[in-house]
């Protein structure tokens, strides 16, 4: 860079702690990080140019205040420094053009406005992002991905009876758990792959019929309109179903999110580990 960077500002999206240090170091400049949403415009919090210590998105900016607000569905309670960061000030914006219903469903009757994101105040009094209080997540890219449309365009597969589609801030792609339709499968891989007579445990074990499910998912994400960035990069078979009996899914029968992430917390943490 020629020796004449001064400062260095991220904001947006997420960036991992060792990639935050390794850029202060290398660089040798001020890097900061914001936090914030346009409906605040931009930022609402920032780092002090002295605070080196990553993880955290900074105190409020002069403009604003922030509160958090429980989320008891999620077990987040701001007694314990911990909920959804809502924002007031002079920064906030007066709603969204011709939109009242969303407009009330973000701002509150005093102002405050409701950022869907959870936080948690650090012991230094800076702000630390740890959730979403809505099943929406951007990736480390900062595109925003909806979950739940994606799991909904998935089961159109015929080999898909359920689907749990998992990404996270610091990574630029989806993965998903894939519980195979157990009525379907065993005589399309019979016809496709001429696996015949295994139970479902082995084939869902079996790198083949996982190919053959994931590449049909892929062609169906692409024909519903999937975006590049929509499309999981990796599947992991499972061959039981999610059911409100081992408690992955509702009385209404709804994906129950922090539980499945959870239960198969190993596998998704080493499909993301094989990707890196």
């Amino acid at each position: 860079m020629g020796g004449r960077v001064r400062l260095m500002i991220t904001g947006s999206a997420p960036l991992a702690e060792n990639v935050l240090t390794f850029i202060r170091a290398a660089m040798g400049c001020i890097v900061i990080e914001g936090y914030g949403q346009t409906e605040c415009v931009a930022a609402c919090t920032v780092t002090m140019e002295g605070d080196h210590t990553p993880g955290h998105v900074g105190m409020p900016s002069p403009c604003c205040a922030i509160k958090l607000v429980d989320v008891p569905e999620l077990n987040y309670f701001a007694k314990d420094r911990a909920g959804e960061v809502c924002i007031k000030g002079t920064n906030i914006f007066r709603g969204y053009y011709k939109n009242p219903q969303q407009t009330a469903e973000t701002l509150d009757q005093d102002g405050w406005l409701h950022t869907g994101d959870i936080g948690r105040w650090t012991e230094t009094g800076t702000l630390k992002i740890v959730d979403r209080k809505k099943h929406i997540f951007k990736l480390a890219q900062g595109e925003y991905v909806a979950p739940e449309k994606i799991e909904n365009i998935y089961v159109r597969s015929k080999y898909v009876a359920q689907s749990f589609v998992h990404g996270e801030s610091l990574k630029s792609c989806l993965i998903a758990v894939v519980v195979p339709d157990p009525e379907v499968l065993p005589g399309a891989v019979a016809q496709a792959l001429g696996i015949k007579g295994e139970s479902m445990e082995a084939l869902c074990k079996n790198d083949a019929v996982k190919k053959l499910i994931l590449d049909d998912m892929l062609k169906v994400g692409k024909e519903a309109g999937l975006f590049t960035f929509e499309q999981v990069r990796d599947i992991y078979l499972a061959p039981d179903m999610f059911t409100v009996e081992n408690n992955l899914l509702t009385p209404t029968l709804k994906s129950k999110r922090p539980q499945l992430l959870d239960h198969f917390r190993d596998q998704l943490s080493a499909m993301y580990k094989n990707l890196d």
